[in-house]
This record gives structure tokens, sequence and C-alpha cells, in this order.
């Protein structure tokens, strides 16, 4: 299982109360060039799942949803198709009938938090908000720069950034965060990483003037945005903030409100997200929390994955000819590897069409429920797969219903 860090930092909200609540929160800034009328938004986010940073203001909102863009620090979805965000696998028991079940309570840590917060993190929730409001998305990093980057600081030397010796960091990004304080949110993460020689430089000051180049092109074209980028790139001398003030744009801060309606904006935001995809070609059907990627591989075979990057779960289906020389049974026993004790159970549908399903090993998923469906030219392998509470939850299972072939 490959692991990656994403380096880049956020800020964010309160808990409200009876009455609307008005805090300074240096954390949604309007951008503007002196000469235009169109306004632009930059909001400091944090990398993580915790709840509390999804409590956003109704302003935040507002700019989201009247953007005609959505700028993003990279392209989350392409980041992360191939890499898992967990950082431990989950384990099973198995008992005489070959059930599997866990006496563990606790869930998973993720490298955005753990299984008890948001599905995504912060910038994930942006991205999936953006597909499904159908606004077009811009990256201001290649997902090539985040692996050098990620790949430059292998974890000897990024250690600095590891929650093994951080917990202590991180509740104080956390705590500063949420107080909406980007200027002592700058002075802390300078502070921690000047620990280490050039990491400042490189993980904050040096993307600071590419992000910034990268806004300013965007400005140019006068239409309006709303850019999620790390709180942590924000505040200083050499914030993007100040260096965009440095090139002549406005820059202000917007008052964050929380009402106790709920806007307009909020709940057009909040609707549900689920996600109906078909496949032509095979027609197979399925219903995704969100919107997936779709990935047609080398050998044909097409793949169709959506990840809960801060809970670490994955939804993944990939569709196969079907040639009818290999037994139904055979591709069962191919695609699912029961660990020992385990078993595949065959079954048939209410409208009389047969799946394979049972717990799978492999690697580098670990623990996986897989149901195998088929149609009289394809077969679909579906995976599903997680932190500890979501593989003995019932999510794995009501998936597969949500899938079939027409």
């Amino acid at each position: 299982m490959r692991t990656f860090q994403f380096v880049l930092l956020y800020v964010i909200p309160f808990i409200g109360g009876a009455q609307d609540q008005i805090f300074q929160k240096e954390l949604l800034w309007e951008i503007s060039h002196p000469n235009s009328s169109i306004k632009s938004y930059i909001f400091g986010t944090l990398h993580e799942n915790n709840r509390a940073l999804f409590q956003l203001s109704d302003s935040t909102y507002i700019a989201f949803d009247k953007a005609k863009k959505i700028v993003l620090e990279t392209d989350i979805y392409s980041l992360f198709s191939w890499m898992d965000t967990r950082k431990e696998l989950p384990q099973t028991r198995f008992d005489n009938d070959g059930n599997y079940f866990s006496n563990r309570l606790l869930g998973s840590k993720t490298l955005y938090g753990n299984e008890d917060g948001m599905p995504q993190f912060l910038d994930a929730y942006f991205q999936i908000l953006a597909f499904h409001l159908n606004k077009p998305t811009i990256a201001l990093e290649d997902v090539e720069d985040q692996y050098a980057l990620s790949d430059q600081f292998n974890l000897t030397e990024r250690k600095i950034l590891n929650n093994q010796i951080n917990s202590f960091t991180q509740e104080k990004l956390l705590e500063l965060y949420l107080k909406g304080d980007i200027e002592a949110l700058h002075r802390f993460m300078k502070s921690y990483l000047n620990l280490q020689e050039d990491l400042y430089e490189q993980v904050i000051v040096n993307r600071n003037y590419i992000m910034c180049d990268s806004l300013i092109a965007l400005l140019k074209i006068n239409e309006s945005f709303f850019c999620a980028v790390g709180a942590g790139h924000l505040g200083g001398e050499e914030g993007i903030l100040q260096l965009l003030r440095h090139k002549g744009f406005r820059v202000r801060p917007v008052q964050w409100k929380i009402s106790t309606e709920t806007s307009l904006s909020k709940s057009h935001l909040n609707e549900s997200t689920e996600y109906i995809f078909k496949d032509l070609p095979s027609g197979l059907i399925a219903k995704f929390p969100a919107k997936p990627l779709f990935e047609q591989l080398p050998d044909s075979t097409s793949r169709i994955i959506y990840r809960e990057l801060g809970q670490g779960n994955t939804f993944e289906i990939l569709i196969y000819p079907y040639d009818q020389n290999s037994s139904r049974e055979e591709i069962a026993s191919i695609y699912i590897n029961p660990p020992q004790g385990g078993k595949i159970i065959k079954r048939y549908q209410d409208d009389g069409t047969v799946v394979f399903q049972g717990l799978s090993d492999t690697y580098p998923e670990g623990l996986n429920m897989v149901q195998i469906q088929f149609s009289n030219n394809n077969f679909a392998v579906i995976k599903c797969y997680g932190g500890h509470k979501f593989m003995h939850s019932k999510r794995p299972t009501t998936f597969f219903e949500k899938v079939w072939f027409e």
C-alpha cells in the first residue's frame, strides 16, 4: 500500500449559537484588480477531515456558489487515483462458519484524520462540490509536482510532517485554524518547519510564488473564481496575500458569519451528492456516494473508483470482457482470495442472476469485500475496502446492491 502525505496547509470556522454569529476569522479573502469590478475569493484550508472544519460561513458558501471556476492546489482526484490514505489496515476474525467479525471499536487513522471525521478532507470536499455543480476546476500545481515534492522529502527527512512525532503540532494547527488566525498559524509553521534546513522554503515559500503567478494569470482573465489553498500559504510577508498586494491587487478579509437559518447557497451545496454512473459499452450502472473517477486502462479494462480520502474508504469497479472460456466459478476463484477461515459465497439475485461474494485478502488493498457480477458479454469485479469500522459495517454490501448490469 503506497501512502502519500499531501503537504499543503489550511484554515476555518466555529460552532453557532441561538443567534447569528459573526467572528473575525481570516479564512476567506476577496481579491480584485483596481480596474475591475469582478470579485474572486481565496479560502484558507486545513488538510483534515475533522468535522469542526466543515462549519463554514455563509459567505464561503455564497462565494463558492457564485464562482465561475474552482481553483485548487492540485487535482486531488487524479493525485489519489492509485493512492491510499489509510495509515493502518483493518484486522478481523472468523467464526466456525466462515463469518468474519471484530471486537475492536476504534476507527482507523488516515493521513488526513480518521474514520470518525467527514468522508473527505476539506479540499477534496470542495472538488466534489465543483463536480456536482458542473463547475470547471483548475489546479495551481501539477500532480507531477506533488509527486516530486513527496519524493524529495521522503520520510527520513519528512519526519517533521509525520504524525508519529507531531501530534502536538496537529492539535496546535487545528487550534490556530479554528481561530482563523493565519498570521499566528504562519509563525507556528515557519518555526516548526525551520527545524529542518530549507524545508520551510521548499514546502511553503517557493510554492507561494508559483501559486501566486498562477492566480495572477487567472485574475487577468477577469472571470470570478473560488480558490481553496492551504492556510499556511496565506500569511507572512512572502505569503500569497502579500504577494498579490505587491502586484497591485486589492485583498480584503470577508466577514465570517454563520446564520441560524440555512442559506440558499448552503442548501444548494449540501444537497445529496449521490452520483449515478452509467457505462454505456457494458451496460453497468452504479450509484456512488459522489462522482467517481473513470479510467480506461491499457488492457481495455474499465476502472471506476471513488475514494473517501478523509476516512480512507474506497469503492472500486473493474469491468472485464467475458469470453465464457472460463466458468463463472473459475473467475470467482481468481478474483476473490479469501483469507484463512474465509469463504466464497455463491447466491442468486431476485432477477435470477448469479453473483459471487466474499472477503478477499490481496495486495495492496489488504482485506477487501468483493462481489462479482456477470452479464452476457462482461463481468464486473466490485471492491470495497477501507478503515476498520468501514470493513465491519454494512456499507460494502449496501454498495453492492447499488451496482447492476442492465
